[in-house]
C-alpha cells in the first residue's frame, strides 16, 4: 500500500450521454494522452475486460441503471489505481463524475509527469464543465476533511461549492465561484499557473509538483494563494494550520520493539492516511509488558496424567480447532509457523476478537484452542516438549532452561483487544527462542 496518494475529484456536466462512445472519446483520449505509467489496463463493471475504449463503453452498458451507470479502472501492476467512472443519466442533470486515487504520490515528483496530469484535467474540464474540481495528496484532503472544507455534511451537500473554502494543488474553479471571487481577481491569483478556460472557469496550479506539496515552500505558495482567493482570512493563521498538517504527515522511521516489531509494523495501514505517521510513532513508543508466562526448569510442574498420549492428542485437537477456525481468513495458520502467530495476531486484533463474542465462548473455545496451537509451534520450532497436566491450563512446554504455559499466555491473551498486544503469541515465542538460543 502507498504512504500517500494523488486524490482527483471531477463532476463535470456532459450532454445526454445517447451515443457514449462519441459523449466519452475527449474524457479516454486525454487520459490516454496524459495518465502515462498509471494508465488503467483493465475495466470492470460487470464484467472484467482489458482496457480499450470500446470496452469501457461496452462496461458503461451493461451496467446501466435507470438514472446512471459506473465502471471502475484498475491497473494489475505497477501504480496503484483505484478510478470510478460514474454518469449520471435524465431526469438527473447528465454529468460525467470521476473519483481518482493514484499512488505512490512520488509518480509526480517530477514536473514533467504533473504537466501531463494538468492538461489531462485541463482538456476534461473544457469538455465537461464542471462547478468546482480538484487534485490533492490524499492525506492531507482526509486530514483537512476535503471536500467538506470544514462545513458539517448537511450544509455541504445543501449548498455545494458555494464559496472557495479552501485552495488545493490543482483547482479548477466554475464559473459561479468566478463570479462569486470576482473575474480579475481570481486571474492575478499568485500561483505557479492561472488560466482562463473557454467557458469562464479557470484553472489554478498552485506548485509546479504535487508530490511535495506539504514542502515550506508549497505551503507558503497555497496559503498565499488561498488568502488572495479569501480575503478574510489570516495569512498567518493560514500558514500555522499547514505547517501543523505538514508535521503530522511528516514520516516518521519505524523503531518498533524488537520482539514485536513484526506485528507493529502491520498497525499502521489500518490508520487513516492521514493519521499513519502519528500512530507509526505511538507505536515507536510502546513497549509491551516482558512476558511471564513462564517457570525455571527446576520448578516446573511435573506431568500429573495417566495417558500422557492422551493428553497431547487433546491438544492437537484444541489446535485443529483454531485451525478450523481461521483458515479462510488466516492461511498460514495451516503451516503451524511463526509466522502465522503472528498472522493470527493481527487477524484478532482488527476483528477486535475479545471485545466482539461472548466471554463464555472465547474461555470455552478460543483460549484452549490459541493456546494448544502456540504450544505446538513451540514444539515444533523450538524443540519444545509437552508436559502434559490433568488441568490444561497448567500444561508446559519446555524450551532450553525454561518451562512456558501457553494456555496462560491464551487466557491473558484474550481478555481485551488491547491485549492481543500486550500479551501478544508473536512476542512469547520471540521471547523463548532468544531464551532457548542462550
Amino acid at each position: 500500500m502507498a504512504d500517500d496518494y494523488l486524490y482527483i475529484s471531477f463532476d463535470g456536466a456532459c450532454n445526454t450521454p445517447g451515443v457514449l462512445e462519441r459523449e466519452l472519446t475527449p474524457f479516454l483520449e486525454a487520459l490516454e494522452s496524459g495518465a502515462g505509467e498509471w494508465m488503467p489496463d483493465i475495466v470492470r463493471g460487470i464484467r472484467r475486460r482489458k482496457y480499450t475504449r470500446e470496452a469501457v463503453v461496452k462496461g458503461l452498458a451493461e451496467a446501466r441503471e435507470e438514472r446512471s451507470t459506473s465502471v471502475g479502472l484498475y491497473r494489475t501492476k505497477g501504480a496503484d489505481l483505484d478510478m470510478s467512472l460514474r454518469l449520471r443519466l435524465p431526469p438527473l442533470r447528465p454529468s460525467l463524475d470521476l473519483s481518482l486515487m493514484v499512488g505512490p504520490l512520488e509518480l509526480f515528483a517530477q514536473e514533467s509527469s504533473c504537466k501531463g496530469l494538468v492538461e489531462m484535467a485541463r482538456t476534461w474540464a473544457i469538455h465537461y464543465p464542471v462547478t468546482h474540481a480538484t487534485a490533492h495528496s490524499l492525506a492531507d484532503k482526509d486530514l483537512a476533511n476535503f471536500p467538506l472544507f470544514g462545513r458539517d455534511r448537511e450544509t455541504a451537500y445543501q449548498d455545494g461549492f458555494d464559496k472557495i473554502y479552501e485552495v488545493c494543488w490543482l483547482n479548477v474553479f466554475g464559473t459561479k465561484l468566478v463570479e462569486s471571487v470576482g473575474r480579475e481577481h481570481m486571474r492575478s491569483t499568485p500561483a505557479h499557473r492561472v488560466e482562463e478556460l473557454p467557458d469562464g472557469s479557470v484553472l489554478l496550479v498552485t506548485w509546479p509538483t504535487a508530490a511535495d506539496f506539504a514542502s515550506e515552500a508549497a505551503r507558503v505558495a497555497q496559503a498565499r494563494a488561498w488568502v488572495h482567493l479569501r480575503p478574510d482570512l489570516d495569512f498567518d493563521t493560514v500558514m500555522a494550520t499547514l505547517r501543523e498538517r505538514s508535521a503530522t504527515l511528516a514520516p516518521v522511521q519505524p523503531r518498533f520493539a524488537p520482539d514485536i516489531a513484526a506485528l507493529l509494523s502491520r498497525l499502521p495501514e489500518y490508520a487513516s492516511l492521514a493519521q499513519r505517521q502519528r500512530r507509526i510513532a505511538e507505536l515507536n513508543a510502546y513497549v509491551p509488558p516482558e512476558p511471564d508466562e513462564w517457570l525455571p526448569l527446576d520448578a516446573a510442574l511435573h506431568s500429573d496424567v495417566a495417558d500422557p498420549k492422551a493428553a497431547l492428542d487433546q491438544y492437537a485437537y484444541f489446535a485443529e480447532r483454531l485451525v478450523a477456525l481461521l483458515h479462510t481468513p488466516v492461511p498460514s495458520v495451516f503451516k503451524g509457523s511463526p509466522e502465522s502467530l503472528t498472522d493470527i495476531d493481527l487477524h484478532f486484533w482488527k476483528e477486535t476478537f475479545p471485545d466482539t463474542f461472548e466471554r463464555h465462548n472465547i474461555d470455552a473455545i478460543a483460549v484452549p484452542a490459541v493456546g494448544a496451537y502456540l504450544g505446538e509451534v513451540l514444539v515444533k520450532h523450538l524443540g519444545g516438549q509437552w508436559l502434559p497436566r490433568k488441568q490444561w491450563m497448567e500444561a508446559q512446554v519446555r524450551v532450553g532452561d525454561r518451562v512456558w504455559l501457553p494456555f496462560a499466555r491464551a487466557h491473558r491473551y484474550m481478555r481485551s483487544t488491547q491485549s492481543l498486544l500486550d500479551h501478544s503469541l508473536t512476542q512469547l515465542y520471540r521471547v523463548a527462542e532468544r531464551h532457548r538460543s542462550r
